[in-house]
């Protein structure tokens, strides 16, 4: 357990709702997808790019 940090985010419920649909069938969890994103956007200068310019989320109260 020495290898995990407990954290907690606020994402879009719709959105949310949308990958949990998505993912279902592929026991494609929300830790995996931030774990595998956290490492390509430290490994790959092409992916960091593309999440830094990223602009198709809805304005709301949190940080997009």
């Amino acid at each position: 357990m020495n290898n995990y940090k407990l954290t907690s985010v606020k994402i879009l419920k719709d959105l949310y709702q949308k990958f949990k649909y998505n993912t279902i069938s592929d026991e494609f969890t929300l830790q995996k997808l931030v774990n595998r994103s956290m490492d390509l956007y430290l490994m790959n200068d092409n992916f960091k790019q593309q999440v830094n310019e990223w602009d198709n989320l809805k304005p709301s109260g949190s940080r997009l």
